[in-house]
């Protein structure tokens, strides 16, 4: 089965080929369709993954799975939150830099210093749709709880990684090997619960002889 995701990031995709195969899924990133990225202008990640799934459905004709996700820091308010993959952007035209965005988060958490303050979960939303105009798209959402650190410490994952520590384990998420942040991580969580639904949704749809029901 193919479908679409609704993405360019390529720790995302990578993320969830990994995390797709086993279910049956052949994962194919929007770019190699020629789809262009959609505008995220929402405050909540549910819209903008919703609206990423309708365009990047629209355009290709299969079902398509997008996310959003992104960082929020309990003494920034949420933040970067919605914004995540482009808190240090100046302009609409500047690229995305996960450096720089590291750069901005320990830039606002200097007067910060009491762990409680530091911190911070991982959100992530996903929405599947059938087709562009799916009027019960089905959506799940996972949380990884985490600090964020003095240093960065690890070299794998992407984006905020290195800074995310999770105090359970001792290292940050970027420590993690790809196995165990997968099992452990917001994405993980949420896909988990979105093949939950997508199995039940297959069970209610068709019955015993495999036919539709």
């Amino acid at each position: 089965m193919k479908l679409v995701i609704a993405s360019g990031n390529p720790g995302k995709l990578r993320e969830f080929g990994e995390l797709l195969a086993p279910l049956g899924w052949e994962a194919v990133a929007q770019d190699a369709l020629g789809v262009p990225e959609c505008s995220e202008t929402h405050c909540s990640f549910v819209e903008n993954a919703l609206e990423k799934a309708r365009h990047a459905s629209r355009c290709t004709g299969l079902p398509a799975l997008a996310d959003d996700s992104g960082l929020c820091v309990r003494a920034l308010g949420g933040a970067p939150g919605v914004h995540s993959a482009r808190y240090a952007q100046t302009s609409p035209s500047e690229a995305k830099d996960d450096e720089k965005n590291n750069a901005k988060l320990v830039a606002e958490l200097a007067g910060f210093t009491a762990p409680a303050d530091r911190r911070a979960r991982y959100v992530c939303v996903l929405v599947f749709v059938r087709r562009a105009d799916d009027p019960q798209p089905i959506i799940a959402e996972g949380e990884w709880e985490g600090v964020i650190a003095d240093a960065p410490r690890g070299t794998g994952g992407f984006g905020y990684d290195p800074w995310f520590f999770l105090p359970e384990l001792g290292r940050t998420a970027a420590e993690l090997s790809p196995e165990e942040k997968n099992r452990r991580s917001h994405r993980g969580q949420a896909l988990r619960r979105l093949a939950e639904r997508l199995r039940t949704l297959a069970e209610a749809e068709y019955d015993g002889d495999g036919a539709p029901g």
